[in-house]
């Protein structure tokens, strides 16, 4: 059979997809627990039948972790979810009410209007504009921190929910797009990320000089990786 990059198929039950990436050294499998499929990695395409035949020698751990895989919280009244690493109910007022941030005798809670998914919009409506002022907060410190190291210019920031990725920088036109997702992480996390795009004004890639900017920004960045390695695919199945 002919396999070809970016195909599906079901292996053994399991959705699974094929990736061709020319700088993997071997045949891998990774979970993409949000859409809860194995990704089988080659690199090349004529290596694709490989990693299929490898793949279904590893059928019960690939179950195994895709069980694993966190379940989305809804977003419905009753649910409990972090907003800067600390948890905050939801609560329903009635009407037709945009979502805000308040407390009642219990704690701090997001409080909103609507029902079923009209709900959950202006919930997550209020998220990307908590995200949107944090985190063009944290890229104007950044930015100052780097000087013209950053290059000149405005940087223009937009908010969005891309599947699995916290960020994105686009050097040539100075734009940076974040997940609104990130701000439901520990402020420091937050931060990090906002330090990571940055970085990427002045190496668009991973090298060791860019990670130099990175730790130049916030330290020893190790710790938010790992935060977000661990915790991402709960932050990311939330509402899902």
């Amino acid at each position: 059979m002919q396999y070809r990059n970016g195909q599906r198929l079901p292996l053994d039950g399991i959705a699974a997809r094929l990736s061709v990436n020319p700088r993997a050294r071997r045949l891998s499998i990774r979970i993409d627990a949000r859409a809860g499929e194995a990704v089988l990695i080659a690199p090349s395409e004529r290596k694709l039948a490989d990693v299929v035949a490898f793949a279904r020698t590893r059928i019960s751990w690939m179950l195994e972790r895709l069980a694993e895989r966190p379940h989305g919280t809804p977003l419905q009244p009753g649910a409990v979810i972090d907003l800067f690493g600390r948890p905050i109910r939801l609560v329903a007022t009635g009407g037709a009410g945009a979502a805000r941030l308040t407390e009642d005798a219990d704690g701090p809670v997001i409080a909103s209007g609507g029902e079923g998914e009209a709900f959950a919009r202006r919930v997550e409506n209020l998220f990307k504009r908590v995200a949107k002022e944090t985190l063009q907060t944290r890229t104007d410190v950044h930015l100052r921190a780097l000087g013209q190291d950053a290059g000149r210019g405005p940087v223009t920031l937009s908010i969005a929910d891309p599947k699995s990725r916290w960020g994105s920088c686009s050097p040539h036109n100075r734009s940076i797009r974040y997940s609104w997702r990130v701000v439901m992480a520990p402020p420091a996390v937050i931060d990090y990320l906002a330090a990571h795009e940055v970085a990427h004004l002045v190496h668009a890639d991973h090298s060791p000089a860019y990670w130099s900017v990175v730790q130049r920004l916030v330290g020893d960045h190790r710790p938010f990786r790992k935060w977000l390695r661990d915790n991402g695919p709960a932050l990311h199945a939330v509402g899902r």
